[in-house]
């Protein structure tokens, strides 16, 4: 049986006790703040993220992992005698995987995956592809598992503010000042082909939005697959997470509930105070 490593962006989002927890060998995006390059995950926080942002005016530049930082990493393993299978932020997001496919050509064991997802979703096919190779799967019978767990993903987030995705370029003005008039908390969802769009949109303070957020992805929802649900969340108030993960745990009987918080890349877009459930469905939708 060969052996199998599993590697992924740092925008999956996951904890270092996950990471450990599953092997899984993190590559990071670059955060630039003016004249500072930072690394995804390692040395820069969403703090230092939003006052930047607060001082400047401007959000931080965000970069793909390099095609010859992939194949350093596919290479060192390969050479270890490893199959690898790389999971990917989704094409529509960034240009890693397009980096991760160009770095990967020639090389026969390796398995790029695009997520079509991002955030702690591509964290959940991370870590079943982990849980997949421990059972003894081949790794392209993994990688095309993985493809098809991918449509199966509900990932979220309810935002308390649009001005990161609208200085992002992800929103326009004219969006971003009709939701702020009324006080609109809007949902993003990641749809099937990877993209994001708007879906419900919920008005009231903080924590009634995400509760109600909450209420509307799982509540009276027979589709979900009571395994392992994410709740990523960036800078979100440490009360208001506990009561969301109450309610998560009050509405379906889910195995494992994780709390992460989103990275510097991912919320750098998002926003503070932006929290998302991310599960597995039974069914595409």
């Amino acid at each position: 049986m060969a052996k199998i490593k599993i590697t992924c962006d740092s925008t999956c989002d996951l904890t270092p006790e996950l990471y450990k927890r599953f092997d899984l060998e993190v590559l990071p995006l670059e955060v630039t703040l003016g004249d500072r390059v930072c690394h995804d995950g390692v040395d820069v926080t969403t703090g230092e993220l939003y006052d930047y942002a607060q001082k400047t005016g401007t959000l931080p530049k965000t970069s793909a992992v390099s095609v010859g930082t992939y194949e350093d990493c596919f290479r060192r393993w390969t050479g270890e005698g490893y199959d690898v299978i790389h999971i990917n932020i989704s094409n529509k997001l960034s240009a890693c995987y397009q980096n991760a496919c160009i770095a990967a050509e020639g090389m026969d064991n390796v398995f790029v995956v695009d997520s079509l997802n991002l955030s702690s979703g591509s964290g959940q096919l991370a870590m079943a592809a982990a849980e997949m190779a421990a059972e003894g799967m081949e790794a392209r019978d993994i990688a095309d598992k993985l493809k098809e767990m991918r449509t199966r993903l509900d990932v979220s987030f309810v935002l308390q503010t649009l001005e990161y995705l609208h200085k992002g370029g992800r929103c326009s003005g004219v969006a971003a000042l009709g939701a702020n008039l009324l006080k609109l908390r809007p949902e993003i969802v990641v749809g099937s082909d990877g993209a994001m769009t708007v879906g419900r949109k919920y008005r009231g303070n903080m924590e009634k939005t995400v509760l109600d957020y909450i209420r509307g992805r799982l509540e009276g929802n027979d589709n979900v697959v009571p395994g392992r649900i994410m709740i990523t969340h960036t800078d979100m108030p440490r009360e208001i997470v506990d009561k969301a993960e109450e309610l998560v745990k009050s509405l379906h009987p889910f195995q494992e509930v994780c709390v992460t918080s989103a990275g510097s890349t991912i919320g750098s877009h998002c926003g503070p105070a932006c929290i998302g459930v991310l599960f597995f469905r039974k069914t595409a939708v």
